[in-house]
């Protein structure tokens, strides 16, 4: 990792720096999902990645001591945080997290167009990008599954909840562009947070965490390249809200998930979030992922 190879993703960008940076990003993605299975709301690479890791599966060597533990609380927390183990609000805690990024996809998909009716770079960018989050519901599904979850269900939030995530995408873009930025910054700073918990909750795992590893990488890898993508559509001012909205969104967002209060520093996150730079990205993934010409030293 090198300490100046980056600039802050909150470095100013000139309009034309941007639209050279949609058509850069436009072609870096073509490359990196492969051809868009639109029925299927996949990518060929993706997909081919998926079956690759579901044909050679990993489990635990010690299965979980109390699934049911998981299954009374993965979609609404009824027991006390407390009484639950580390191994158990780790795995709630990320299908909590994948059920949000599931259900505002689901909404943003029937409102994005179509790849046949996408006339301009960022129309094809912003469709491409939706397939790749439903590509990362899959990853964390199966990553459910590794830990011997195989009787997850995926149900919708709250009526009002999933209202709100339907009227989102519909914002127009100088309201939608800063928050939508930020929340890709703030899965950036979740997944980060949730490599280094891998290697606590499961050091008694090494293949599963591992394993582990290896598919929230497929998700970081994009979601490091989304940052860059949706910093792309904001403006100086827009910029600006993003800031201040870090901390308030991040705050907003895991008070909804409290397994990730009760493992994570979700204080840590926030400075992350405001500090990211892509300077402590790992190598591995900046050479697979995406970032805007402008956040180059």
């Amino acid at each position: 990792m090198g300490s100046n190879k980056f600039l802050s993703i909150f470095t100013p960008a000139t309009q034309q720096q941007r639209q050279e940076n949609f058509a850069d990003y436009w072609e870096f993605t073509q490359n990196h999902g492969g051809e868009l299975y639109e029925a299927e709301k996949d990518l060929a690479k993706k997909r081919a990645k998926l079956e690759y890791f579901k044909s050679n599966p990993v489990q635990l060597r010690t299965p979980l001591a109390d699934p049911d533990a998981f299954y009374r609380n993965y979609i609404e927390l009824h027991d006390d945080i407390k009484s639950l183990d580390r191994m158990t609000l780790m795995l709630t805690g990320m299908y909590k997290f994948a059920r949000h990024e599931w259900v505002g996809i689901k909404g943003a998909w029937d409102v994005v167009p179509d790849m046949a009716n996408s006339h301009s770079v960022e129309d094809k960018i912003s469709r491409v990008h939706l397939a790749e989050e439903f590509c990362h519901w899959r990853l964390f599904d199966e990553m459910l599954r590794t830990c011997g979850l195989d009787k997850v269900e995926w149900v919708p939030l709250t009526p009002v909840k999933e209202w709100i995530y339907e009227q989102f995408p519909k914002v127009p873009g100088l309201l939608m562009d800063p928050p939508a930025f930020v929340t890709e910054l703030m899965g950036v700073s979740y997944y980060f947070h949730l490599h280094k918990l891998f290697d606590d909750v499961l050091a008694d795992e090494p293949e599963v965490c591992q394993r582990m590893h290896d598919l929230l990488d497929e998700i970081t890898i994009d979601e490091i390249a989304h940052v860059g993508q949706r910093r792309n559509f904001i403006g100086p001012n827009g910029m600006k809200a993003s800031k201040m909205m870090v901390r308030p969104l991040y705050k907003m967002f895991f008070a909804d998930i409290p397994e990730v209060g009760a493992l994570m520093d979700v204080e840590q996150m926030i400075k992350d979030g405001l500090a990211f730079d892509f300077n402590q990205v790992p190598e591995h993934m900046i050479e697979q992922s995406w970032i805007p010409s402008y956040c180059k030293a």
